[in-house]
This record gives structure tokens, sequence and C-alpha cells, in this order.
């Protein structure tokens, strides 16, 4: 029996450890002499589709490790949504360069995709093995405790959001009100995130919008913001770029700016909207900061603990492989958190794909703003060393 052919691809937004999944897998590859030929597909699915392939054995062994070690997608990636005339083209392209496993690195979308493209190859008689290794700042997938790439944009925040609050501190009669806008599309664990680096529960940020407990309206929110500037002489306030009203009216406005493959819809910056409500019903200036993409994948934050799972997640997708798994995710379980330990197991696609995970009741605070004590147990393992208390004058 020939042995099979691996091609392995990126999808979705980008973090700062997915190339250490990618170089996971393929170093696990190689030592397993299971696979005739190991293939990267150059931007997804799309890459599939066009038969542009890079053939990721022949690779220099120390450009494997510097691609392990830098941010971004170094095999590019897609927001394509596979049609089923889309999934047969690509069963045939990979039927005809003899193919017969995949491993997609991705979030929800990804899963979505993959599901597809294993579905088709059923449909096609084609013996094809797919396999999802998890991806995604926004930790929004189920099954799984967390996904690679959260820990680092935890770590991103838990430093930028206690240092946005000690400018503001330093800046409050100047600019008393701060917005923090962040990623996180509809769920709440990057704003959390923002308030991992608290060491009393009076740091910033003191007010955190989650998608799970909404304003209900944007004059809701004002007041909310109000009340806080009067209890501190500032305000600095975490806004999901995704926040909507209690109604689900986008906070920012209900204009669609833009519609992605998948049906994700993109609404003006509700951080802008509130900053100019603060500016006009309160008298306030504000600020906003909206560091976006960067904050997902700057290699200053990676948490070494997200590294190594991602690059372990990496390797243990092909594991999976080699055992004949198909159409799974590779999935981590939490041991312990005293020393935090972890396994690695898989979950069927079909329990993944198209569903999200919102931060659960025990994560946020009854007043709906701040997160708890169980939030902090379950991120800061994540996240690597935490931010050290900052200095004050007595």
């Amino acid at each position: 029996m020939s042995r099979p052919v691996l091609v392995l691809a990126q999808g979705g937004g980008a973090t700062a450890v997915i190339n250490s999944s990618l170089i996971g897998a393929v170093e696990a590859a190689l030592s397993s002499r299971h696979f005739a030929a190991i293939l990267g597909a150059r931007y997804g699915i799309e890459g599939i589709l066009r038969q542009d392939f890079v053939d990721l054995s022949a690779q220099p062994p120390e450009i494997r490790q510097a691609v392990a070690h830098t941010p971004s997608a170094a095999l590019g990636t897609t927001r394509v949504r596979l049609s089923p005339e889309m999934a047969d083209l690509a069963v045939s392209i990979l039927q005809r360069h003899h193919v017969s496993a995949f491993i997609y690195i991705g979030g929800n979308d990804s899963a979505e995709t993959a599901l597809r493209l294993a579905r088709a190859a059923e449909r096609a008689h084609y013996p094809l093995q797919v396999v999802v290794v998890p991806k995604t700042i926004d930790n929004d997938l189920p099954e799984t405790d967390h996904c690679p790439g959260y820990g680092s944009v935890a770590r991103f925040w838990a430093y930028a959001a206690r240092d946005a609050g000690l400018d503001t501190a330093a800046t409050a009669a100047l600019f008393p009100v701060k917005l923090i806008e962040v990623m996180g599309r509809n769920a709440g664990w990057i704003a959390a995130a923002t308030a991992l680096g608290q060491t009393t529960p009076d740091d910033p940020p003191h007010l955190i919008f989650f998608p799970e407990r909404p304003p209900q309206s944007l004059e809701d929110a004002v007041t909310a913001i109000q009340q806080v500037h009067a209890q501190y002489g500032m305000a600095v306030v975490v806004v999901p770029e995704t926040l909507r009203d209690a109604t689900g009216r986008p906070l920012g406005g209900a204009e669609t700016r833009w519609v992605d493959p998948f049906g994700h819809p993109y609404h003006p910056s509700p951080a802008a909207a509130l900053a100019r409500a603060v500016e006009t019903k309160l008298g306030l200036r504000a600020r906003i900061d909206q560091p976006g993409t960067i904050a997902r994948m700057l290699s200053l934050a990676v948490s070494s603990v997200d590294w190594q799972e991602a690059w372990t997640a990496g390797a243990h997708a092909v594991r999976l492989l080699t055992e004949g798994a198909t159409e799974v995710m590779v999935t981590l379980k939490r041991i312990a958190n005293e020393p935090y330990t972890v396994s690695f197991g898989a979950v069927p696609l079909s329990r993944v794909a198209g569903r999200e995970r919102q931060l659960p009741d025990a994560f946020i605070s009854e007043d709906g703003h701040r997160i708890t004590p169980a939030f902090r147990h379950y991120a800061l393992p994540l996240i690597g060393e935490p931010p050290p208390p900052p200095g004050r004058f007595i």
C-alpha cells in the first residue's frame, strides 16, 4: 500500500501562534514517515482549488523553525466559503494529486469548510481523512477548554489595558474617558482578558461591555460611563467591536459596511459612537484605543504556554491521522491548574462547525461589567507570566 500525501492549510484570521501549529504538524509528519509528501496549500482552501502548493517537507530545518516563531499565517489564509460545487472540485483536485489526508488550521468557519470537504469526499467515495487544528483568538469554539491563539491575544490585552489605564490616570484632566475597542466576534473572551492585569478591583478597566450582557441602549451605556467617571474621576471602558444593544441593534449604527462570505456583518465602530455620545451628552473628552488586528498577532505578546500548545495541537493532528481518524477537531482538556496541565483529544467536526461558545455566566460579575475570580483562575495560566503590579507612590 502506497503512503498517503498530506496537505496542510490555514484559514480565517491569523494569530501569533498559528505557524507553531503548522510546523508542529510538519515536524510530526516528517518524524512519522507515514506520508509520501507533505504539501502546504497557499491561502487555505483557495490554494487547493488553484492547485497552488508548496512542498513543506523540502523546506530546510532552519526555515521551518523560523516560520514556527513568526506571527501571522505563513501559508496565507482565506475566508472563502466552500460551495458544494467548489467542494466537489477540491476533492477531484486532491484525488489528482493523490492526497488522502488534510489538516486545516482554523476556527469556526474553517471547521465548517473542512466538514463540507469531508462530506464531498464521502459523496465521491474518495477516502480523504480530514482533521482540524483549532485556531481562534475569539476562543469561541465549543468542545475544547480553550483555543490556541487565545492565550497570546489575552496576554496582549492584559498588558495593553493595564497600561492604557495608567496612561488615562496620568492624563485624566485632558482625556478622562478611554474607550478600548477589542475584537472577539460574538463572545466576550477577549473583552474579559483586558482585566487580567488588574491588581485591585478598582484598577482599570472600570467597565467592560460584554456581548453576553449588552447595554439596553447607547444612552444606557453613556449613563454607565458617567457613573464610573463620577466614582473614579476617569473611566476606562472596554467595548467589543461587535457590541449591540439589548434589542440586537449594533451600537455603532445599523448600517452594514460589509458582509463576509460566511454571512458575518461588519458595522460602524461602537467605540466611535460612544465617544461622540460621551463628548456630546457628558461634556467629557474621550479617546479611543483600537489596535485591531495587531492585537491578535503581535510577536512581543506571544504566550510561551500558547505557543507550545499550538505546536502540540498540530502534532496531535498528525497522530490522529496515523491512527485513522477523520472528520474530527483536536481538543484541549484541562487536567489541572496547579501545576497547569492539559491533554489533547478529538471531537467530531459536526459538534463544532457553525457553533459558537460564549463566555459563561460564571465568568461575568453580577453587575455584568467585570470578570469574576473564576475567569482569572481559568485564563491566567494561558498567558504565561502575568503583568507585574505597577509601581505607585505612597
